[in-house]
């Protein structure tokens, strides 16, 4: 059993490697990430060299807390702070914070058809920053000077002859911003660094890290995405934000989403339409910024990809029988009548995703003026729309690897949807070596542009040949791993 353990490492870092290294003008080159599996065991002659010369792989595990909230067209104001620091809990802190957020804006013509304006993105990015980062002793400035000012906010890599080499044990990560794009500047020692940040009228996505991971771990080719499928199938009241982003050697991608309304039977499957039409127009090119690690160019390429938002599906029950199920607390029969449940197992939409139990009540829709309660039922309140509670807000997963902690909501009545969350466990394999020659192995690898396509030649058939000679030459002066 060890030796079948140690053989399925040895494969999973020489995989990683094909992966770090491969051509980078390759259009084809996540298709074969996804399939390159081994046909026979030639290949465990490499893995092993390549493994006694990198040094141990290390699977690190980081929490992270993937949040969805809709929050109903109202603006972020200073007593949202409560709401938020009860729905992020600071004091068991993640890794890294995933929020995604829906109708940030008031979903009117004036937004969907005007230009995109970033102030609610902005407003809501300091308050975030500001309760993550005031747990830890590290308030930051009010009114906050240099803030963060685009709506479409990431980072990057810094080039090649400055960046850290991903599988080096040596410190240090250099990040910078965009140019163009103002970042924020907390007081020194703030514990969570804003690292991307896209809005598309109300739909918004926000991705928070450890300032300490940044110094620990090669953070690479950050990248957001978004998708409009609202009116006409092309405005943007709904529709996704998506970011992209490389931790060492593991993908990850996350996708913010609203979805159309409606609880009339044929609504779930305009949904199921949506989430395809997200599946295929997301796309995260390469460009002239990029480093020359490839990186997922769509959804499914990624190793870990999670899909949050206001997906909208209903329940397929009366009203009544519904509502008397909720006051039962009786949450497994109501499952039943799920339709996100329903499309999963008959394979509708999401073939392969999980998603954690419920154990909690229907975040949707609840009243404006009684916030206690759901809107309408018998009797009916004055003004009150009659809608049948519906687990709404959702969060879906793909990828091996990752196991969920929790999975529940926030009582926040800020907005008529009850906020979302989940905290995962996530392994990210990290290549340590106290071998100083391995950082010589990236000037050996010869290096793709992204100007112009490389064309075939005897210097890149030489490096390989000096890749090979590297590795045997290292196994002879190493002494075997235990």
């Amino acid at each position: 059993m060890d030796i079948l353990k140690q053989t399925s490492k040895r494969r999973g870092v020489y995989k990683w490697f094909k992966r770090k290294n491969k051509r980078a003008d390759d259009p084809f080159h996540f298709i074969s990430e996804a399939s390159d599996d081994y046909e026979d065991g030639s290949d465990d002659y490499t893995a092993e060299a390549l493994t006694r010369s990198l040094g141990r792989v290390i699977a690190n595990k980081l929490r992270i807390f993937v949040g969805t909230w809709n929050v109903g067209g109202r603006s972020p104001v200073g007593s949202l702070t409560v709401d938020l620091d009860e729905w992020l809990n600071p004091m068991d802190a993640a890794d890294l914070y995933v929020l995604g957020f829906q109708e940030i804006v008031p979903l009117t013509a004036q937004t969907i058809f005007g230009a995109e304006d970033p102030t609610k993105a902005t407003n809501w990015n300091l308050l975030i920053g500001k309760t993550l980062n005031d747990k830890y002793g590290c308030p930051w400035l009010t009114p906050m000077l240099n803030s963060v000012s685009s709506d479409n906010y990431d980072h990057y890599t810094m080039t090649p002859q400055s960046e850290r080499v991903s599988f080096s044990s040596s410190p240090g990560t250099p990040i910078r911003e965009c140019p163009g794009t103002r970042h924020e500047k907390p007081y020194k020692g703030s514990k969570y660094k804003l690292m991307a940040s896209k809005k598309m009228v109300g739909v918004f996505i926000s991705v928070w890290m450890k300032r300490e991971l940044l110094r620990k771990y090669c953070i690479s080719n950050v990248k957001v995405s978004s998708v409009p499928c609202g009116f006409m199938g092309w405005l943007g009241n709904k529709g996704s934000v998506s970011v992209s982003m490389s931790i060492e050697g593991t993908t990850f991608c996350f996708i913010a989403a609203h979805l159309a309304s409606g609880e009339k039977k044929g609504d779930e499957v305009r949904r199921n339409r949506q989430v395809s039409k997200i599946f295929r127009r997301t796309t995260f090119p390469r460009s002239s910024k990029d480093d020359d690690i490839p990186h997922p160019l769509s959804i499914l390429g990624h190793d870990k990809i999670f899909w949050l938002g206001d997906l909208n599906y209903r329940l397929y029950v009366g009203d009544n029988f519904a509502r008397n199920l909720i006051k039962k607390q009786d949450w497994r029969a109501l499952q039943e009548f799920d339709q996100l449940r329903k499309e999963l197992e008959e394979g509708g939409v999401f073939q392969g995703w999980s998603e954690g139990n419920i154990e909690f009540a229907p975040t949707y829709k609840y009243s404006a003026s009684y916030f206690n309660r759901y809107s309408g039922g018998l009797p009916m309140r004055s003004g009150e729309k009659q809608r049948t509670p519906a687990w709404c807000d959702r969060i879906l997963w793909y990828g091996k690897g990752v196991r969920q902690l929790s999975y529940f909501r926030s009582e926040s009545k800020f907005s008529d949807h009850r906020p979302v969350s989940a905290l995962f466990s996530i392994q990210v394999e990290v290549v340590k070596s106290s071998n100083p020659r391995v950082i010589a192995m990236q000037t050996i690898l010869p290096r793709t542009s992204t100007s112009k396509p490389s064309i075939p030649s005897n210097s890149d058939e030489e490096a390989k040949s000096t890749l090979l000679s590297f590795i045997a030459k290292d196994m002879e002066l190493k002494a075997p791993l235990t």
